[in-house]
């Protein structure tokens, strides 16, 4: 996968069902970039896939998102990012600091996310995985929402 080149300060929201990429491709960037509730929740609660620190998880990631955006950090959200609310507030951050907003949208088919889902050591329930990709927006959907680019991964 071919890293994309983004303008500094730019809020990169990567859109995706678990197990499409997104944290292979965020591992293109610098660590620094990239916000992720997974990583949050394993800090707070020792356990990544505790639901329950969800909510503290999502304060920490605003706060960290707010303080990146102010000081024109580029800025990856490296969660499944696929509620059109959760896309609304990341574009809200990015349009109060000025800063352009990209979405990456993975195109994996269903099954290889299955397939890759059933080889990790966490897996997600096949139904919530199944669920997740219903939910994937397309493209012009995206734009619609106020993206300044739509990229295909």
């Amino acid at each position: 996968m071919e890293p994309i080149t983004f303008t500094p300060g730019t809020l990169v929201v990567l859109v995706g069902p678990s197990a499409s990429g997104k944290s292979t491709f965020a591992r293109q960037y610098p660590a620094t970039w990239s916000l992720c509730l997974d990583v949050l929740r394993g800090q707070i609660a020792d356990d990544e896939a505790d639901q329950s620190a969800t909510f503290t998880a999502l304060r920490i990631q605003h706060a960290l998102l707010e303080a990146r955006l102010a000081r024109g950090l580029t800025t990856l959200i490296a969660d499944t990012n696929l509620a059109p609310h959760v896309r609304g507030a990341l574009l809200g951050a990015a349009r109060f600091w000025g800063r352009p907003a990209h979405a990456v949208l993975f195109g994996l088919p269903l099954a290889e996310c299955e397939r890759r889902n059933a080889s990790r050591d966490r897996t997600v329930p096949v139904e919530i995985l199944r669920e997740q990709y219903a939910r994937k927006p397309t493209a012009a959907e995206l734009a619609a929402e106020g993206f300044d680019h739509v990229h295909h991964v």
